[in-house]
């Protein structure tokens, strides 16, 4: 088995075709057959289904084409790593909203400090996306607040965030309370991601434990949007702290009252793919990840955060 035919018949799946493929590669079409054949010949199953629309990977070819896709990525690194003396290659980390807005410019910072060869691909989004997304090893870190989801993850448990009900300035009356009890929210119109996603199974069990139904007004999976809509009035939030870290003047616009029951906090864990499968530079990003989750928890900056026991 070569390298160039794992090169091949990546390209052949990403494609979907193997006339396509070969023009994309540059090779004649029967060559790049051939390459596949004898692939498929040294491996002695079918990786590829052909139809007169294209191909599509066999039940063998798309595990293949996975192992693949990561042999050719660590090859990459390996050449780079290679070509410098110090340590090189990419890796890709996804965080929710709240957390990039805590933790992604110190990450970004550090690793630029530390492993100036290192090139950091950042992914914003939904936490229910990015688990999603690291089952396909289209990342090799994310910081996730829903761990059961996983197919041999490695995880290690980062801390955990108070919740709070956020709630616009604009009309409030008197001085509103600083803490309150989930079944005293009863009523009150909510917006909240939808059920995909970490935090809202966080805040379903809450309520069940509570007893009592939350009042949705509107359900928005976009972080920006979502408190776009609480800062116009339009509902309240449960979120963490860091919902509001991007708004200079956050407590001139919005009243967070601290959720007191005892399990209504947000778990968040370093997830990644098994280390067998981590580049040495996801394995150094890993660690400074950890590194600065803790800083800005130790220094203050991660307002109602704390350190995960151990």
């Amino acid at each position: 088995m070569e390298l160039r035919q794992l090169r091949y018949l990546v390209r052949v799946i990403e494609l979907g075709s193997i006339s396509r493929a070969a023009l994309d590669l540059d090779m004649v079409q029967s060559a790049l057959s051939q390459q596949i054949s004898r692939l498929e010949g040294e491996l002695s199953t079918r990786l590829l289904q052909r139809s007169p629309k294209g191909v599509v990977p066999t039940e063998a070819g798309l595990a293949f084409f996975r192992e693949a896709q990561l042999v050719l990525r660590h090859v990459e690194q390996a050449a780079r790593a290679a070509q410098h003396s110090r340590l090189s290659g990419s890796v890709s980390v996804g965080m929710a909203p709240t957390t990039a807005a805590v933790l992604g410019l110190p990450l970004m910072r550090a690793m630029r400090a530390r492993y100036p060869d290192v090139r950091l691909h950042m992914v914003e989004s939904l936490s229910g996306h990015l688990t999603a997304m690291l089952n396909a090893r289209q990342l090799d870190l994310a910081v996730l607040f829903n761990t059961h989801a996983g197919r041999r993850w490695s995880v290690l448990p980062l801390l955990e965030e108070k919740l709070y009900l956020i709630r616009s300035r604009q009309g409030l009356a008197g001085k509103p309370a600083s803490r309150i009890r989930v079944a005293q929210l009863a009523g009150m119109p909510l917006i909240l991601p939808t059920g995909t996603h970490g935090l809202r199974s966080t805040l379903d069990s809450a309520f069940a434990r509570a007893k009592c139904k939350p009042t949705l007004v509107a359900e928005i999976d976009s972080l920006a949007m979502l408190m776009d809509a609480v800062d116009s009035g339009l509902g309240c939030t449960l979120q963490p702290w860091a919902a509001v870290s991007r708004f200079a003047d956050a407590p001139q616009r919005f009243h967070l009252a601290q959720i007191t029951d005892t399990l209504a906090h947000r778990s968040n864990s370093l997830c990644s793919l098994s280390d067998d499968e981590l580049s040495p530079a996801a394995l150094a990003a890993r660690v400074v990840l950890a590194d600065c989750a803790a800083e800005a928890v130790r220094s203050g900056r991660w307002v109602g955060a704390r350190l995960a026991a151990g």
